[in-house]
């Protein structure tokens, strides 16, 4: 199906008006083994931007904020964090970092959704989903 055709069938149009003037979102995880998480994802993103106590770590990613804190009991279920790239060569790049620091994860792949986006998925060690994605340019004819 060709983006057009998908966009006709899925979307409202018009758009129904938002409720609220969103800017962006943050993403707070709770993790058990939270000193193995804060590793993960440093190996991965680098050191956290923001440090409180023993048990909050967070990484600034584009205008939004991925946060660390330690876990009551297990690890995040039935939760997917999307992580949007400028490119998909970025989204790739970090997916490959991902799994190389220890997750999981398929090849990446084209996918329409709200716009046509490279999917590169990824399962963190501790079972959490992860989605890596980056726009592709839309074909609308």
């Amino acid at each position: 199906m060709d983006y057009l055709s998908y966009h006709r069938q899925f979307f409202a149009d018009p758009p129904p008006p938002p409720r609220f003037a969103f800017s962006h979102t943050h993403t707070t995880l709770f993790y058990a083994d939270y000193a193995a998480a804060v590793d993960y994802y440093t190996r991965v993103l680098g050191p956290p931007f923001y440090v409180e106590g023993e048990g909050t770590r967070g990484w600034l990613l584009g205008a939004s904020w991925l946060t660390l804190l330690r876990g009551r009991a297990g690890n995040p279920r039935n939760v997917e964090v999307t992580i949007t790239m400028e490119t998909p060569e970025a989204a790739e790049a970090l997916q490959a970092a991902l799994i190389a620091a220890g997750g999981q994860g398929p090849d990446p792949s084209d996918q329409l959704m709200y716009v046509p986006v490279r999917t590169c998925p990824v399962t963190d060690p501790f079972g959490t989903d992860l989605l890596v994605v980056a726009p592709l340019d839309p074909v609308l004819e």
